[in-house]
């Protein structure tokens, strides 16, 4: 004997994270003087201790083992480090644009001049995931990388990643 079972739909909302939800505005970084990769990863693990009050060491090490798996440089001249730290309570989001592009093991090996860092709870799951796909959905705007590379300033910066993905989204 079977027994029908009528279909139920189940609908969930999924929020879609802002990227002004992410990345502060004391987040950004207009002009990150680094040589190298290594170089990167410290100066944004010390702007990123001084706004989780996190130890820089501890960020660090977490971002190096994340490069030690392969590079997080995305292509066209960004890179998208991140990890994941057992003391955070939320997820944390950088930005940072380089005086001089540099080298990154990028997928399209270009250098890389703009820096997306995400940090998040060990517990954060599928969050962790969307704010990394919000961050490559801003990516895909047409204009948003040259945007960011010719903004005059940090309150630039911060009005082109709120404001690009709602215009786009129109």
């Amino acid at each position: 004997m079977s027994v029908h079972m009528p279909e139920v739909k189940i609908e969930v909302e999924i929020k879609l994270m802002d990227l002004g939800d992410l990345i502060k505005p004391e987040g950004i970084t207009l002009s990150l003087g680094a040589k190298s990769k290594k170089h990167v990863l410290q100066g944004m693990s010390a702007a990123a201790a001084d706004i989780t009050g996190l130890s820089e060491r501890d960020i660090f090490d977490t971002l190096l083992q994340r490069e030690r798996l392969g590079s997080t440089g995305v292509g066209q001249g960004v890179a998208i480090p991140h990890g994941k730290l057992a003391e955070l309570t939320e997820i944390v989001g950088l930005f940072a644009r380089l005086d001089k592009p540099i080298e990154f093991e990028a997928v399209d090996g270009e250098p890389v001049d703009v820096v997306f860092l995400l940090l998040a709870p060990e517990s954060a799951g599928a969050d962790h995931l969307k704010a990394l796909a919000r961050i490559s959905r801003f990516l895909r705007i047409p204009t948003s990388i040259e945007d960011l590379r010719i903004a005059g300033s940090s309150e630039a910066i911060y009005a082109i990643l709120t404001e690009a993905e709602k215009e786009h989204a129109a």
